[in-house]
């Protein structure tokens, strides 16, 4: 008789947190996207950081930063211990599907949707009779 799906046995694994991926699924975004997004949100994260939130290693965040430098999507810049990144927004896509956005649309779509919504937006003003 098998166990309720309720309950966890020695052969199910506990799922992640909700905060980590699950290094077995895929995703929609590749990880070069989630180290960029990530640095576009918080300029000075740390490598290990950002390692920890992707899922992947220091070493691979290494190689995908230098590739993204390359590719003049991302600057680095040393502070005092620290290194700082800035995201060229500008720059465009890189894949033929998606080369007519830029990495700036990407941003604003990732980071705006996860914005709650403020008050301080625009208006709609109506005519006054």
């Amino acid at each position: 008789m098998k166990p309720p799906k309720d309950r966890l046995s020695a052969d199910q694994p506990a799922e992640p947190p909700a905060d980590r991926p699950d290094p077995g699924a895929w995703t929609f975004l590749s990880n070069h996207a989630h180290v960029l997004l990530l640095l576009a949100a918080e300029p000075d994260l740390r490598v290990r950081d950002i390692a920890d939130r992707v899922g992947i290693t220091e070493r691979a965040v290494q190689k995908i930063i230098a590739e993204l430098e390359a590719a003049a999507v991302l600057t680095r810049t040393r502070e005092g211990r620290r290194n700082r990144y800035r995201v060229h927004t500008e720059q465009p896509l890189r894949h033929p599907v998606e080369a007519h956005r830029t990495v700036g649309d990407l941003v604003r779509l990732i980071h705006e949707a996860a914005a709650p919504p403020s008050d301080a937006g625009p208006r709609i003003r109506r005519n006054a009779r």
